[in-house]
């Protein structure tokens, strides 16, 4: 089944509410142990989790990985980050999609950072200038799927 949307959550929510940000580990034990970190803090009510989503999509799959068990496997509702930043709109295309196919509704559309070594961000070719065309670009090619 697909998520509820974030934006209808929060609308629903009296304030107070709270949510958990994670960064994908750097190793197989890294992942193991959020697993385990993730189902103990779920115990305390986030209203959802979110997942980061590493500079270029150097995180890319483990990020999509995360965001699904969390929503599969953990029971929570799962936000996930996606950037612009060193991708080109297929990339981000392909995120979507099995964002998509496995319930994941809400994602965080990001310009981000410059990658690492520069101190000036600039657009790929074949990319998004701006987190806005990323959101136009979902919005054409999802409709309202996404929040």
């Amino acid at each position: 089944a697909d998520d509820k949307k974030v934006s209808d959550l929060i609308a629903q929510t009296k304030p107070g509410w709270f949510s958990f940000e994670y960064f994908p580990p750097k190793t197989d034990e890294g992942v193991q142990n959020l697993h385990k970190r993730i189902n103990r803090m779920t115990t305390l009510g986030p209203l959802f989790t979110d997942f980061t989503w590493g500079a270029g999509g150097s995180t890319s799959e483990l990020s999509l990985q995360l965001t699904s068990w969390a929503k599969n496997e953990a029971g929570t509702v799962s936000n996930m980050h996606l950037t612009c930043t060193n991708q080109k709109s297929e990339m981000c295309g392909d995120a979507l999609t099995k964002c998509k196919k496995v319930g994941v509704r809400n994602i965080v559309a990001l310009r981000g950072d410059p990658p690492c070594g520069s101190e000036k961000w600039e657009a790929t070719e074949g990319g998004f200038a701006c987190a806005l065309d990323l959101v136009k670009f979902m919005r054409k090619e999802h409709g309202d799927y996404f929040s």
